[in-house]
């Protein structure tokens, strides 16, 4: 460049392009000067190992159809057709159960490692089974080894919160009508001091008892005159009606008594106890959670073991841990530590009660809904923090790390944009976003119950410990 164009250039106005960090641009537009911030991160956000894993996916890619591979597993899943067909018992219905089997929530744990909700739940399951007569019976006989302790999605099952489900305790059953797989939850006991939330005193075990005994066997007769439940489009309008499927749950309760209504009051059964079933419903705004989990684990189930697919179909936390599983490795765990729920607190309550993130509720996440589909929600800010332009922001970020899509599942404002769906593991590594979960938040104690609700990060180390798989699996 001659000494002439030199100078021209100091004569023009200047526009910066920054790389790093923002104060940068920020400190050139104080002085009035055009400033463009490239949001710009390291690969693997600086991982070096991570980062040389990356630099392997090109020549994978050439050998394995990764693209091909995720977009099967983006049409299983949008194909999928969750349906309720039934209401029986745990013993019953859900493959390998047995009497001294305890299913939970999240990956595998022991009791030594149990977080307190775990450990309230079981204890109050183990004296509602009547394997312990006293709740300081039923903790003798948790530490015994007498007692089997499996994860509910090792069984097609999955809980909320804690999610203990035991031998007698009453289950939907969900089968996909795409692909015939099935999915099993217990039903909804509500807020507060609950089982799921690890309370388990006498009054808890009381409400079990009663759903076990009027509860289900009301509400199956109801369903036997009803028919089969189509999920798929419950859930679409549910989208429509300002729920997001996973915390906030009015629509998709109030849709549920609706069609079930009719049918209740045809039962012959007591007068008194068609009221109470349906109070209780209307009391409990959560009932519709363990119909949109086992749901959304009827969908995803069906995408598990294709060859070359990086789609993520778990994400899963018991309180000490939390998992995640992949298409292409089946029912292997990546696990890491669970973290900390940031959020909004019940009266008298503080993030020093809180216990970290439990449930098996994000299972809603890996199908488009819950967290992904928080834009459909503004409401659930009131729930778990924030604004309604996070909720979009929230919901937008989310196609970044996602393969496609949802084909039903659309929000409004969003100009009816499907919901982001199929969380490709390999995006979150290279992009470095992780994904958007919205949760209840539990006493760290057993027995106290629940305390709060808010947002979570999923710790980055499940993901790249999966990715290293992906990378080992494929080299």
């Amino acid at each position: 460049m001659n000494v002439e164009n030199i100078n021209k250039l100091f004569k023009e106005d200047l526009s910066a392009i920054n790389l790093g960090l923002e104060s940068f641009a920020d400190n050139l537009k104080n002085e009035g000067v055009s400033a463009i911030q490239v949001q710009w991160k390291p690969p693997a956000g600086g991982n070096k190992e991570i980062a040389g894993l990356l630099d392997k996916l090109d020549t994978i890619k050439s050998k394995i159809d990764v693209a091909g591979a995720n977009k099967k597993a983006a049409e299983i899943i949008n194909n999928g057709k969750p349906t309720v067909v039934d209401i029986s018992t745990a013993g019953k219905a859900i493959p390998g159960m047995r009497k001294n089997l305890l299913l939970h929530a999240g990956p595998p744990v022991t009791w030594d490692r149990m977080s307190g909700p775990t450990r309230g739940a079981v204890i109050g399951g183990l004296v509602y089974e009547g394997l312990a007569k006293t709740f300081e019976e039923a903790e003798k006989l948790a530490a015994s080894g007498e007692i089997d302790f499996e994860p509910c999605h090792d069984h097609g099952t999955v809980g909320p919160m804690a999610g203990i489900v035991t031998y007698s305790m009453p289950v939907w059953v969900l089968e996909n009508k795409a692909y015939g797989n099935k999915a099993y939850a217990t039903l909804n006991e509500g807020l507060g001091k609950v089982l799921r939330y690890g309370a388990y005193s006498d009054e808890v075990l009381e409400k079990l008892r009663w759903m076990e005994s009027d509860l289900a066997p009301i509400l199956k007769k109801a369903l036997d005159l009803y028919g089969e439940l189509d999920m798929k489009n419950i859930l679409a309008q549910v989208l429509q009606m300002g729920d997001e499927g996973h915390n906030r749950n009015r629509a998709g309760t109030s849709i549920f008594i609706r069609e079930m209504a009719p049918y209740l009051v045809m039962l012959d059964e007591p007068k008194e106890k068609i009221q109470k079933v349906l109070q209780f419903m209307n009391a409990n705004d959560h009932f519709f959670l363990n119909l949109s989990m086992p749901s959304a684990k009827c969908i995803i189930d069906a995408a598990s073991g294709i060859e070359g697919s990086s789609i993520c179909t778990t994400m899963a936390r018991n309180g000490t841990d939390f998992g995640i599983r992949m298409s292409c490795t089946g029912s292997q765990w990546f696990v890491a530590p669970a973290p900390m729920v940031e959020g909004l607190y019940l009266p008298g309550y503080t993030e020093d009660d809180a216990a970290p993130d439990i449930g098996d509720s994000t299972i809603t996440e890996t199908i488009g809904i819950g967290g992904f589909a928080m834009a459909a929600a503004p409401a659930i800010v009131k729930f778990v923090g924030g604004t309604p332009k996070d909720a979009i922001s929230i919901t937008t970020r989310m196609y970044e790390i996602t393969e496609t899509e949802n084909k039903i599942f659309q929000i409004p404002a969003l100009d009816f944009r499907g919901t982001p769906t199929g969380i490709d593991i390999l995006k979150i590594v290279e992009t470095g976003i992780l994904p958007a979960v919205n949760t209840g938040i539990a006493h760290k104690k057993p027995g106290i119950g629940m305390v709060g609700a808010g947002l979570v990060k999923p710790p980055e180390k499940c993901f790249n410990d999966a990715f290293k798989a992906f990378v080992e699996k494929y080299s």
